[in-house]
């Protein structure tokens, strides 16, 4: 079956709709909030998004922002209590595929995620690597090939890579890389991203991932 990522700041909602999916056949996975989601989404493995609008952090709108960012078009099925026409338009000019409106029936929240699986583009076994720079990224397992072997990356080391390699010979800027990777909309002086890089040099050397300093960085692959 399909694997559908649940966003929602309640614990009782994510346990409800991981067991009602689960039921149905699904692998649920779940986030707490957008920047937890934006780090499941970039393993490239989700089929569908069920998304809460009002979270803490990374509202949903945000996400569905980042998203579009990314270019991902994983669909997205926007949960809400605020079902005011307004919201559901703005929803659905970011790319959400549909809106419901909480509380929902069990029955029909199934009955449209099914839908709009049916619906999905399925994914080519060819569109699971992702290669650039001489380097092989697997989305599903989350790992990278090499010519010197398999490497395990985190959660976080895998969306900023995945990020730099989609965009091979383009300067990612460090704001950028913030909003996509980490979810923050903000500077606030950390150095995550710096970090992040040096721990990914350290696994993979000779990593051809070039620093423009003061701006960001580069995978270059020349």
């Amino acid at each position: 079956m399909s694997t559908v990522l649940v966003v929602d700041d309640e614990q009782r909602v994510r346990t409800f709709l991981a067991r009602s999916l689960s039921q149905e056949g699904h692998t649920v996975v779940t986030a707490a909030d957008g920047v937890q989601a934006m780090q499941r989404l970039a393993g490239g493995d989700v089929d569908l998004v069920l998304l809460d609008v009002m979270m803490p952090r990374c509202n949903g709108m945000q996400v569905l922002k980042l998203m579009n960012e990314r270019q991902d078009t994983t669909p997205v099925i926007v949960l809400s209590a605020v079902t005011d026409v307004a919201a559901r338009v703005q929803a659905l000019d970011r790319g959400a595929v549909d809106f419901v409106g909480k509380p929902f029936h069990t029955a029909e929240m199934a009955a449209r995620v099914r839908r709009h699986l049916a619906d999905a583009p399925k994914r080519r076994k060819d569109e699971r690597y992702l290669a650039a720079a001489g380097i092989r990224l697997d989305l599903d397992r989350r790992r990278v090939h090499t010519e010197e072997g398999e490497v395990v990356l985190t959660e976080r080391e895998f969306g900023l890579l995945t990020h730099l390699m989609r965009r091979p010979g383009e300067v990612c800027r460090r704001e950028e890389l913030l909003q996509n990777v980490w979810g923050l909309h903000f500077d606030g002086g950390s150095n995550v991203v710096e970090a992040c890089v040096r721990r990914i040099r350290t696994k993979v050397p000779g990593l051809p991932v070039e620093t423009v300093r003061g701006v960001g960085y580069c995978l270059t692959d020349d």
